[in-house]
């Protein structure tokens, strides 16, 4: 990556930052836009795997950024796209933290907090699509998004034994 690009990566996340209302998530659908649609830095596969990475690892789920980084840039890409992502929200929440108890019960505050609700929860419907489009292609694929979408509202079933169904499912060539 070039200067120009890492400098592109790191504004990119820093106004990413603030979308990501219900965390870091919530913003893959614009994450996949700019890493393979619009830069192609990063491959279909290299964004799932990036995502599919930092999910089974152990450490706070915007890890997902950081191996993005990484995959396309290395360790300034990894610099760059991480400190994007953390330097805005981590500076909003450490001076929102100052007034919550004070603030909490503000009729402005509360609707803030309900207003958020239905976008965070169609960022979260937007993620999973994302995720789920390069299965779509075969009908085992639709089928396994479903089964897991099920399983996961409906019991509590370990994540990670979905998972290794998923990559079952991609090394028996269901998927592909």
């Amino acid at each position: 990556m070039s200067q120009a690009d890492l400098l592109e990566l790191f504004a990119r996340f820093l106004m990413m930052s603030l979308l990501a209302i219900g965390g870091g998530i919530t913003v893959i659908p614009e994450m996949h836009r700019l890493m393979d649609g619009q830069h192609g830095w990063l491959t279909d596969a290299q964004f799932a795997a990036s995502i599919s990475l930092a999910q089974a690892s152990p450490g706070p789920n915007i890890l997902l950024v950081t191996v993005m980084g990484w995959n396309a840039g290395g360790w300034a890409g990894a610099a760059a796209a991480t400190l994007g992502i953390l330097l805005p929200s981590t500076t909003v929440a450490l001076l929102a933290d100052r007034g919550a108890q004070r603030w909490r019960e503000h009729r402005l505050v509360r609707a803030f907090r309900d207003g958020t609700m239905p976008i965070t929860l169609g960022l979260l419907l937007a993620a999973g699509w994302v995720l789920a489009a390069p299965t779509a292609q075969r009908p085992a694929g639709w089928l396994l998004t479903a089964a897991t979408a099920v399983l996961v509202w409906r019991t509590r079933i370990h994540p990670l034994w979905l998972i290794a169904a998923g990559a079952l499912a991609g090394a028996l060539g269901l998927l592909q």
